[in-house]
Formats: structure tokens, sequence, C-alpha cells
């Protein structure tokens, strides 16, 4: 028998309200399948899928599958989402690395786009991935109401209210604020490492590196094949007869 969702609140009064916000430049991007007008925007909320849940991936971690999938328009959103959710790839960066505490941190800023809200719904959804492992904490999270009622099924998650009014700074990106190792682990990978450098390393900006045909290029080149001429002689002033040396017109006479 599945222990039921323990009740947990929000930290304050103000997450009840929903805010009054003006859009701004530095708000995040909405990516849904409503407005689509071209494949290259269906590339673009794929990647920004990508983005949220993994922050960046590779070309061998994309789910070939779950895309061709979207772009038939044979599943949703949401469902794209859960995919990733339950991909060997999130589970081996995010669920064999942490804790179930750090793992529900994790998937709770990733697919609600928000910070949770205190160490009772840590607990509460930490139950569900004991009990009901992470297919089951998945459907929980994607069923919740607060998903559909923010997300739908046919809008990518995002970080909400990551510009807050009253403040010069908004909040930190999600991977910025919660790496995906959490300390212990860190620790037990050896990281932070401290490597000291014998050379100075200079940076040189993209714009300002050497083209293509560039004579800088050959320089080193140049200057290794070292001196091909003649060596100079060495003459001493002692050794030059002058009278010899001299041209001069014999005269005949006659």
């Amino acid at each position: 028998m599945a222990l039921p969702l323990l009740t947990y609140s929000p930290k304050s009064q103000n997450e009840r309200v929903a805010g009054y916000e003006v859009g701004g430049p530095k708000d995040y991007r909405v990516y849904t399948t409503d407005n689509l007008l071209s494949s290259s925007d269906m590339d673009a909320l794929i990647a920004a899928a990508y983005r949220q849940m993994f922050f960046h991936a590779f070309a061998a971690d994309k789910e070939r599958f779950l895309e061709s999938q979207l772009r038939n328009g044979q599943i949703t959103v949401r469902d794209f989402i859960r995919g990733l959710m339950l991909s060997d790839r999130f589970k081996r960066s995010f669920y064999d690395l942490n804790s179930n505490y750090r793992f529900v941190e994790q998937c709770v800023q990733r697919v609600l786009g928000r910070d949770v809200y205190n160490e009772r719904e840590k607990i509460a959804w930490s139950i569900v991935v004991a009990t009901k492992g992470i297919k089951g904490f998945a459907d929980e999270l994607l069923n919740s109401a607060e998903y559909l009622d923010n997300f739908g099924y046919n809008t990518v998650p995002y970080q909400r209210r990551r510009v807050l009014p009253g403040r010069s700074e908004g909040e930190l990106p999600f991977n910025i604020k919660s790496p995906r190792y959490d300390e212990y682990h860190r620790a037990q990978l050896g990281f932070p490492q401290i490597i000291w450098q014998t050379t100075v390393r200079s940076y040189v900006p993209q714009d300002k590196q050497a083209k293509a045909g560039d004579p800088a290029n050959y320089l080193s080149m140049a200057q290794g094949l070292g001196n091909l001429g003649n060596n100079p002689q060495k003459i001493s002033s002692t050794n030059i007869d002058y009278e010899k040396s001299v041209p001069y017109r014999k005269l005949s006479y006659r």
C-alpha cells in the first residue's frame, strides 16, 4: 500500500497569490507547441527542454526516439519531459549521485520551476521516491495541479519569477544555485581540485586570432629553419695584399 503524499504549505503567504508582473527583456522565453510556426521553432523547443532538464545534453545523451514522436505529434511536451526524467542520462546524472532529498530538490526545480518550500516538502516527495520509484515520482509531479496550471501539456517548464520586483538581481538559475553533485559526492570525487600551473596562459579573443594564410602562423616555422645562407668569411686586414688587390692598367711601349 503506497503512502499518501504528506501535506506541505508554501514558505510564505505571498506564494499563495499570483504575482502581477510586467514582461521585460530579462524574462525567460516560454516555449510551447501552441504557437509553432516552423521546424526551427520545434528545434528551439526541444533544445529548451534539454537545457531545462539536463542544462546541457551531448549528442549521445539525446533521446532521438522521443524527439521523433514529439515532432510527429504522437506525444505532448509533458510526455517528452517525462521521458527525459526517466532517461538513463537523467538517472545517472541526478538519481545515482544524490540522496533522495537532493534528487527531489533537483526535480522540483526543473519540473515545477521553483525551489522547494521547506524541508517538509522534501520529506514528502522523498517518501514518494522511496515507495513508488522514479516512475511513480515523475507521474506524481507531472500530474500535480501545480504543474498542469502553470505549464499544461504543451509548454516546456521554466524557472518562474526569475526577475523579482524591488530587487536589482533576481533569482539565480537553478544549475548555478544547485549543482548536479552535492557536497558529499563532490568530496568523494575529489572536487574541488587545486592545480598549480607554472606556465602562464594568455587568452586571445576569437576575432583577433590569426586566420588561415596569416604570416603570423608561419613565424615559428621560419624561426626554426635557422640560418641557411653561407657563413660570412672572416678576413683579417693583415692578410690582404693591397698591391695585388688594387686593379691597375698595364702600359705598352712601342
